[in-house]
């Protein structure tokens, strides 16, 4: 259709009537046809009027065949580029699309919520519903690297749906609008890039098209019997919860979604319908919320899930409040920027004419409201993912569903320029407000609108397409990139036939070897100990974890980046194999290297060096070992203090061996304090480990009784100082320990007390 043929979607009256026809179809001024009304039997209709007439049946198919075509031909830009540079390998352009696949790979085969069979429960993926669309690929055939084939599949689908959905969203301008949000939609190099990653960008995007479409049939039955409006109230929580579930920065969607459709009933049955709306959409995604909260709980011992804890700098326990408000707000200008300065165009201003355009259907009445529900989203949703430090990296992918909606708003803007009768009233009458201000509804300007509108299609395009076939050529290399690394070393590892390898948030190390792992990161998660929150406070507290893991489970082999680890592969490791990569431009390193791991120098549970003849351990606190901690209430000195770190050096024993621990640098005039158990029935002593490069002393207190200092000697290796308890202390105290002169870093303290005495029997004989 022309854009001059554009009409409403609804020309009829709000109570439903059909308006009013004419009673001839013969115009006034048409006296030839006026003529020919009784001269005979009437000619049948041509082609061109059956089209019209069956439009409104081939219009909903025609979009979908053109919106399907419009993405097969964009994922088939990305995917041959990816073929091309494998030699017809399925690959994928990420690393942590593997650990999708590591995990549906686990539910597949009955390990569900798992990132390594055996590991246990990971709240580490966040996305909790696509790894089963992926399972269910598994389960049907696609297996081993065709499952990155069923995650283009459902990556087609999804992105499929949103365009379908989205075309919902354009209809107020006319039929005719919706063919603009395909290649519009389509248009940027960095969202198709992360639609067909095989990431779940693009299936969030599916589930998020079908939250928005049961959030607008519940705002059209505003009016509908109570019955069916309470039916779809529960159909959109679910989708809602869903959504969440694919997504947890979702929340922001349910929550405009919900505002939304409730304010909509509200206006047609009053305030109390409006709230059970609410309520109806929202809770069973809060409910899902909570539910994955106390999972959480139960089977890893925090709230939080694995991946915030890694990634939020709120959960830095080094940093100051200012500190975190300053990086909150350079992530902030960072991802807008970001997006429009260089995804959105190769030049500046140009990148500016997306959200320019976005902005336009704020000015007209009949997309206000869904452009406002739609800002709200990339508003919100650009506001939470700047909480993620990681927001700067992968291609900027944590950004793109704010990007795809900013993209649908783009293609409403550049409807509405184009249209005639968009900017009347939606009752068909005169325009008014901003529109009849700005002089946009004016006949005289259509013409110039619709210039303006190709002149700025024309000059996004110009300064896109770079990008576009930048971003195109960078999915193949870094697919080709991941292929040549990460897969390579799995099969390596799969040759060595090692037990259990500890990796660093690495997929398809683990997809491609099939063997268990542990992240050094922690977001995979090894039972309940607390690796994700070890990884933040330092390597010495994550080493801490694996000297608590049985020596028979400990991984027998390490696949890391050396440099990532500092002093890990040279003390625990022996080199095996690296593998390179060429012209690398997405693994974290120019080389993967695989290591034979030694762990003998971890010991768990050693009394100290210095326990004397009849004294055994009453209590013992493993500093930087944070279930240690947690245990004994330990507190830290906060923040910009506390910092863990570790030395391995001779056992003080005399064995022969070199002992790990790790601690916390303690600065002087800052106290640490924990809850210790305190001897029985008589006094005991208090004993402490550290590796000082310079003397120290340590003020000990108890419930705030000062009890004496500790005198810490300067020593090339360990060095243990004791104090003696006095009697008459509580059954639990809190201890206290100052450094007032100097710094010292304590590793390990223990409570001795005097061992049981036993009745002396005689020796054999007369």
């Amino acid at each position: 259709m022309s854009p001059s043929s554009a009409e409403p979607v609804s020309s009829a009256p709000p109570g439903g009537a059909a308006p009013p026809s004419r009673p001839s179809s013969v115009s006034p001024g048409d006296t030839n046809a006026a003529a020919s009304q009784g001269a005979g039997p009437a000619a049948p209709p041509g082609w061109p009027d059956r089209v019209v007439a069956a439009w409104p049946r081939l219009d909903p198919v025609l979009f979908a065949v053109y919106a399907g075509a419009c993405v097969l031909y964009a994922a088939a830009a990305f995917y041959r580029a990816m073929h091309e540079q494998t030699g017809g390998m399925w690959s994928a352009p990420l690393d942590d699309v593997f650990i999708h696949f590591d995990y549906a790979r686990a539910a597949a085969r009955g390990y569900p919520f798992e990132w390594s069979e055996g590991n246990g429960f990971s709240s580490g993926n966040t996305s909790l519903s696509y790894p089963f669309v992926l399972a269910l690929g598994y389960l049907v055939g696609f297996r081993g690297l065709l499952l990155m084939q069923w995650a283009a599949i459902v990556a087609c689908a999804s992105t499929l749906g949103f365009l379908l959905v989205g075309a919902r969203l354009l209809e107020p301008i006319g039929r005719w609008a919706k063919y603009l949000l395909p290649p519009v939609a389509l248009s940027i190099g960095a969202l198709d890039w992360s639609l067909f990653s095989g990431m779940e960008n693009a299936f969030h995007l599916g589930v998020w098209a079908l939250a928005t479409l049961v959030a607008l049939s519940v705002a059209g039955a505003a009016a509908a019997p109570p019955e069916r409006l309470a039916r779809l109230g529960w159909l959109a929580g679910l989708a809602g919860a869903l959504l969440y579930a694919t997504r947890p920065e979702s929340v922001v969607c349910v929550a405009a979604l919900s505002v939304y459709a409730a304010a909509a009933v509200g206006r047609a049955r009053g305030a109390r319908a409006a709230i059970a709306t609410l309520l109806r959409m929202s809770v069973p995604g809060a409910i899902a919320c909570v539910a994955q909260a106390v999972a959480n709980r139960v089977f890893t011992g925090e709230w939080s899930a694995s991946g915030a804890i890694a990634k939020l700098a709120l959960n830095n326990p080094y940093m100051t409040s200012q500190e975190k408000w300053d990086t909150y707000e350079f992530l902030v200008r960072y991802v807008i920027a970001r997006n429009a300065n260089h995804h959105f165009s190769d030049a500046l201003p140009w990148g500016w004419l997306v959200p320019a355009l976005a902005l336009v259907p704020l000015a007209s009445r009949r997309t206000r409201g869904i452009a406002a529900l739609l800002w709200v989203q990339v508003a919100g949703w650009l506001a939470l993912v700047a909480l993620n430090g990681q927001v700067r990296w992968q291609n900027e992918r944590y950004t793109m569903p704010a990007v795809a909606w900013l993209l649908v708003l783009a293609a409403m803007g550049l409807a509405l320029l184009v249209a005639r009768a968009a900017w009347a009233a939606p009752d068909g009458g005169a325009p008014g407000g901003l529109a009849a201000r700005l002089g946009l509804a004016g006949r005289g300007l259509w013409a110039a609108r619709v210039a303006l509108a190709l002149a700025l299609a024309a000059l996004f395009w110009v300064h896109q397409l770079p990008r576009m076939r930048d971003q195109i050529w960078f999915f193949g290399r870094a697919s080709r990139n991941i292929r040549d690394q990460h897969l390579v070393a799995g099969k390596v590892l799969a040759q060595l036939d090692v037990r259990r390898v500890l990796v660093g948030d690495a997929g398809a190390l683990l997809y491609a070897s099939d063997r268990p792992g542990l992240d050094l990161i922690g977001l995979g998660g090894y039972h309940d100990l607390p690796f994700a929150r070890a990884g933040v406070h330092g390597l010495g507290a994550s080493l801490e974890l694996i000297e608590r893991i049985p020596a028979d489970d400990r991984p027998d082999a390490l696949a890391i980046y050396p440099t990532w680890w500092g002093e890990l592969p040279a003390i625990f490791g022996k080199r095996i194999v690296g593998i390179p990569v060429v012209g690398n431009v997405i693994c974290g390193g120019a080389e993967k290297v695989i290591y034979q791991a030694d762990w003998s120098p971890l010991a768990h549970g050693e009394p100290p060096a210095s326990m004397r003849a009849g004294e055994q351990v009453l209590d013992e606190l493993d500093v930087a070992d944070l279930v240690s901690e947690r245990e004994h209430g330990y507190a830290f000195p906060r923040p910009q203090a506390g910092f863990v770190s570790f030395s391995v050096l001779p056992d003080p024993r005399g064995s022969g061996r070199d002992r790990f621990d790790a601690g916390r640098v303690i600065p002087g005039g800052k106290s640490e304090t924990a809850r210790l158990r305190a001897p029985r029935g008589g006094p005991g002593r208090l004993v402490v480990r550290t590796a000082a490069s310079r003397p120290a002393k340590i003020r000990v207190t108890a419930d705030g009784r000062e009890l004496g200092h500790l005198a810490v000697r300067e020593s090339a290796g360990w060095t243990e100082a004791s104090i003696d308890l006095p009697e008459g202390l509580p059954e639990t105290f809190t201890l206290a320990l100052t450094p007032v002169e100097g710094e010292w870093v304590d590793h390990h303290v223990w409570v001795l007390e005097r061992a049981a005495r036993f009745e002396a029997r005689p020796l054999a004989g007369p």
